[in-house]
């Protein structure tokens, strides 16, 4: 009798030890995942942008664009995506213009970007939603007498951000299974966004990556980005207010195109100052604004300065379609383009 409750114990604590050793594997499997990289090479360059490459308003080319279109070719800043070591370009999908890399990782991964200053003044890159460190940061304020290599990279230098895609950075429980952040230059941050130095990052929430090596969301078919933004070329003359999407006016935005049936995912981001109240409105079909499971239904969606929205689309409606700003003025302006559904 004595002897079955001394066995008895011990039983329960090597039990005990199992389950503890089954949760401590657990977690330390989930660490590893969490612990793992994307990489990304990046390069800031100057560069000549067209804001209207076709030379003409595509969409009535009877209207013309002037004063907007007057000059539409300006002296630019990029960030550039390059395979490792900064081998070769990377290309990237036309639609996303101006716009730097798509920068994507799955929540609890670390986005690490090796930054290449290749033009003649200092930049940096911030990002929006990540977690990171001050020295990460990328944003050229004094830190209490501390070296902030990120925050100031002077022409020429490097510079390798490491940021996380915590909880923090990912969807809401009742969001779309991504979310969408901005990053830019943010050294001289009105001037550089200005200049082009902006991005996205795209945070796949955890368990909804396509897979391990590929983050893209499993439940869409299609993603496009749209950057809605007036760039002051001329100091605020009206000629040189370029109402665009993606760095294009009037029509000469191009690759917004897919096939009937296919599940779409909009990622809608503005930047700019009081002028940059946006409506993103499309013609043929609705949205979901934060998602199938729990979004609003519409076809306007609003946005201001650093605004970034997520919306899902069923593409069921063939044609070619106006999508564009609705506010009246950017309208007429030329902040709009087409799409299309096959």
């Amino acid at each position: 009798m004595h002897e079955r409750s001394i066995r008895k114990p011990f039983a329960s604590v090597r039990i005990a030890l199992a389950c503890l050793l089954v949760l401590a594997v657990g977690f330390a499997s989930r660490g590893v995942a969490d612990a793992h990289e994307r990489e990304y090479w990046i390069a800031a360059e100057q560069v000549e942008w067209d804001y209207a490459p076709l030379g003409q308003n595509a969409i009535d080319p009877h209207a013309g664009m002037s004063p907007w279109g007057d000059t539409h070719v300006y002296d630019k800043y990029r960030y550039v995506e390059y395979t490792e070591g900064f081998g070769a370009p990377v290309p990237q999908p036309v639609h996303r213009g101006i716009l730097g890399p798509e920068l994507r990782a799955i929540e609890g991964e670390w986005i690490v970007v090796h930054f290449w200053n290749r033009t003649d003044r200092p930049l940096s890159i911030h990002p929006h939603g990540l977690r990171y460190t001050e020295e990460h940061d990328g944003a050229d304020w004094p830190l209490r007498g501390k070296t902030c290599g990120g925050c100031y990279v002077a022409p020429g230098d490097r510079w390798t951000y490491r940021w996380k895609a915590d909880h923090g950075a990912a969807p809401g429980r009742h969001e779309a299974s991504s979310s969408v952040w901005l990053y830019h230059s943010h050294v001289d941050s009105v001037q550089d966004i200005y200049d082009g130095l902006i991005g996205t990052i795209v945070v796949t929430k955890r368990g909804w990556a396509r897979g391990r090596h590929d983050p893209r969301p499993r439940d869409v078919d299609r993603e496009f980005t749209a950057l809605f933004m007036v760039f002051d070329e001329e100091q605020g003359e009206e000629g040189g207010l370029m109402h665009s999407i993606n760095g294009f006016i009037f029509g000469n935005l191009p690759g917004l195109d897919v096939q009937r049936g296919e599940r779409v995912r909009w990622y809608l981001v503005g930047l700019g100052t009081e002028v940059d109240v946006h409506t993103a409105h499309w013609h043929g079909e609705t949205v979901m604004e934060g998602g199938w499971r729990s979004g609003r239904r519409t076809d306007v969606v609003e946005l201001l300065p650093s605004s970034m929205k997520v919306v899902d689309m069923q593409a069921d409606n063939p044609g070619t379609w106006l999508f564009h700003c609705h506010v009246a003025d950017h309208i007429t302006a030329g902040m709009m383009t087409r799409w299309r559904v096959y």
